[in-house]
């Protein structure tokens, strides 16, 4: 069970993931080695699951983002499945209620990757499609 220092370790975190053990100490009360059993004990409950750098996109180059809601044609969702973890320009899928199956957030250099991934999301069934043209957060 997590209680209120746990939950603002991992608030701190998310804002940070690159704080040490003691920094996040000094803002918690606690030494450096207590907020270190703290982090392995959420990483060994599966709270934790990973770190990652957070990436802006635009400071790669051009890019297009679309969300990608996904109409299965078949119920057979384990090979769309294994299809969405092959490919890196699908950077996030969630199986989802309401209209449609799927919602794909994608991230391609051009219209043509778009229009390639697209064409392969055909032989699972069939997408409506909303670019971005903004991100707020």
């Amino acid at each position: 069970m997590l209680d209120q220092t746990d939950l603002r370790i991992l608030a701190l975190l998310r804002e940070n993931a690159r704080l040490s053990w003691k920094e996040i100490g000094e803002q918690v009360h606690l030494t450096g080695q207590a907020v270190g059993n703290r982090i392995r004990r959420m990483e060994d409950m599966g709270v934790i699951r990973g770190y990652t750098a957070v990436v802006d996109p635009a400071k790669l180059g051009p890019s297009l983002t679309a969300m990608v809601t996904i109409l299965m044609k078949t119920t057979d969702h384990g090979r769309f499945e294994r299809f969405v973890s092959r490919r890196p320009e699908i950077v996030e899928a969630h199986r989802v209620s309401g209209e449609g199956c799927y919602s794909l957030l994608v991230r391609v250099p051009d219209q043509t990757a778009l229009n390639a991934l697209l064409d392969a999301i055909l032989a699972y069934g069939n997408y409506r499609l909303s670019l971005s043209i903004g991100r707020l957060k």
